[in-house]
Parts: C-alpha cells; structure tokens; sequence
C-alpha cells in the first residue's frame, strides 16, 4: 500500500528549536508518523515532551546553543547512545534580527547566520556522517523561508542566511544523494505563531497579509506537518535538493 512509504515506525528524528510553534508542530507529526524524538533547545520544552509522549513515543531532551559549533558532536553523540541511530534531521532553529539595512550592525549580522545557515550547516554534516557510518542513508529537512525567495525589508541577515539556507539545501543533495541521503526545504509562508502575534493583532496588516494570500488564512504549525512527514519518509526517496512552499498560495499571487 502507499500509505507503507509514509509509515516512519522505529524512526529517530533530530528536531532542532521543537519548543513551541513550527518545530513543535513538524516534531509531533512525526512523533504521530512513529518516530522518536530527539529535540534541540536551548530551553526546556516542557509542552512539546508532553504532546510527544501522549503519541507514545519517546522524547529525549537535548539543551544545546547552536549559535556556536561546540555542541554539535553531543547532539549526535547522545543521540545515538540514547536511541541506537539517526534516521532524519530536521534544521528548524533560527532567529530574526529587524533594522534598517543603512543601520544593521555586525553584530546583528553574525547572530542570525550562525544560527541560520552556519549551525544547519555543521549539524547537517555532523548527521550526515552518522548516516554514512549506518550505511542506510537519512533525510535532512532544512526549514527555509519566503525570503528564500524574496527580498523583504528591515531583514537583512534573515533574508541573506535564508537564501543561503536554500542554497546549501542544493549543494548538500548533490553531493549526498550517492549515500542515499536525501536534503530538501521547507518555506513557511505567514504563519500564526509566538512570533506572529503583533503581525495578527495589528487589523490593518493582518488584512493586507491574508487578502494576498489565495487561501484566505494563515496558516499553522500543523500545517507543515504533512509535509514534513513526507519529506521524511520514503515517499519522497527521489525528491533532492527541492525547496517546499508551504504558503496558502502566496508567492503564487
């Protein structure tokens, strides 16, 4: 049946910033799907390892700053002494830093690619080794955004580290697909979480925001789920390097 190819029973998957909003949606819908989790934050996800563990699956919890490389090798390390292996990697953690481009600082600059790009990248190596030792190959899910795509304002860092992430999305499926790893994105479109909540309060852009959107909503954590479990799953064993618009139609408009 079809329906085997999305079945991730036995699975372990590494989800990186899992505490609230999109990382908690994409890790309970492969928690759902049969995987364990392993979840990467820097606080204690108290509300995700509860939902975790009501699908009976196991939750480990890792705290780790991914601002900086040094944690990397723990994170894999624990994961396999706690779970046995490493199926899939899912590189959700990130941050946003607002200014006028003329007034940006280093500062600003260098904390969002770190986290963004540099960290997705490592990690992505880091599991990628672990994939190879196994000899059974992984899927790596990176979460970019609609600034991949776009431009935006006052975002310089977010919007550069985006780009970046969709590239390195590219460059890490040609190299890796001959060790039947499989590395593709997802792109958020507007999204109703923690970090959207001025945008929705605010009626007049909350308006101009769904009036562009052809869905008509925007959208949710459970929202990515789907295709997060597919991008995971062997239903998508011959998707490589592909950027995912999960968006309610918005760079359709």
């Amino acid at each position: 049946m079809i329906l085997n190819s999305f079945d991730l029973q036995n699975k372990v998957a590494i989800v990186t910033g899992c505490d609230t909003g999109l990382g908690q949606g994409m890790a309970l819908g492969l928690a759902s799907a049969g995987c364990d989790i392993v979840g990467v934050n820097i606080v204690e996800p108290t509300e995700t390892i509860q939902k975790i563990k009501a699908t009976g699956r196991r939750f480990i919890d890792i705290r780790a700053n991914l601002m900086k490389l040094d944690d990397i090798p723990s994170i894999v390390d624990q994961a396999v002494t706690e779970l046995g292996r490493i199926d899939i990697l899912v590189n959700n953690a990130g941050i946003i830093r607002r200014n006028d481009a003329i007034d940006f600082t280093e500062q600003d600059w260098d904390d969002v690619m770190d986290i963004n790009v540099k960290s997705v990248f490592f990690l992505s190596q880091a599991v990628a080794k672990q994939f190879i030792s196994q000899g059974q190959g992984g899927k790596i899910i990176n979460i970019a955004s609609m600034l991949s795509f776009q431009g935006g304002i006052r975002v310089p860092s977010y919007t550069a580290s985006k780009s970046g992430v969709m590239g390195v999305t590219r460059l890490m499926a040609n190299e890796w697909a001959s060790h039947n790893i499989n590395v593709n994105a997802i792109a958020p479109g507007y999204m109703a979480t923690n970090n959207t909540a001025a945008l929705r309060a605010d009626e007049s852009r909350n308006a101009e925001i769904v009036g562009r959107i052809p869905a008509a909503r925007w959208g949710t954590p459970e929202d990515l789920a789907g295709p997060c479990v597919f991008l995971a799953s062997s239903a998508s064993d011959y998707i490589n390097g592909y950027t995912i618009a999960v968006d309610g139609g918005w760079l359709s408009r």
